[in-house]
């Protein structure tokens, strides 16, 4: 069985019926199963997401991407700051980064207060820490792959540019 190919299948769409799956990778439904359990306990499929356009639902979300700088520690490197770091449940994802900081901590509360809070009561007072910056998110465009501003028109507005 293509695994890779079943992975990205249900990157894209999670929701596809094992049988699809078992159509379009030529398997029986009961390898494509098993082999998604077998991924699964590996921890190769780390969950099942769904993206929602929040804006949309008229739901109060402010979400924010924090620059995090930090100094590494002997034997642990940025490891044991990162788990310090994403324990907090206002962590929704962190990346350790190349460049000007060393993590990417993306975090989602009500308010621009809330994750104001956040930042200046936990994330700055983790030991390791020298530095944050948080930037809001002002507008989300396209989320995982999946366009949310759907407001302009789908015909083709491109310039035509001729030889």
């Amino acid at each position: 069985m293509e695994e890779n190919i079943l992975l990205s299948l249900l990157e894209k769409n999670a929701r596809l019926e094992v049988k699809d799956l078992a159509d379009i990778l030529q398997e029986s439904e009961d390898n494509i199963l098993e082999k998604m359990s077998e991924l699964e306990k590996e921890k190769v499929i780390s969950g099942y997401h769904t993206v929602i356009n929040w804006d949309k639902a008229n739901v109060d979300k402010v979400s924010a991407l924090i620059e995090v700088t930090c100094q590494p520690e002997r034997e642990f490197g940025y490891d044991r700051i990162a788990s310090m770091i994403y324990a907090y449940s206002e962590v929704e994802t962190m990346y350790l980064m190349s460049g000007r900081s060393e993590f990417i901590v993306m975090v989602e509360g009500k308010t621009m207060q809330e994750i104001s809070n956040f930042v200046g009561a936990k994330l700055a007072c983790v030991d390791g820490v020298t530095g944050t910056s948080t930037n809001f998110v002002l507008k989300k465009y396209k989320s995982a792959g999946i366009v949310l501003d759907d407001e302009k028109d789908s015909a083709d507005d491109r310039m035509i540019v001729t030889p």
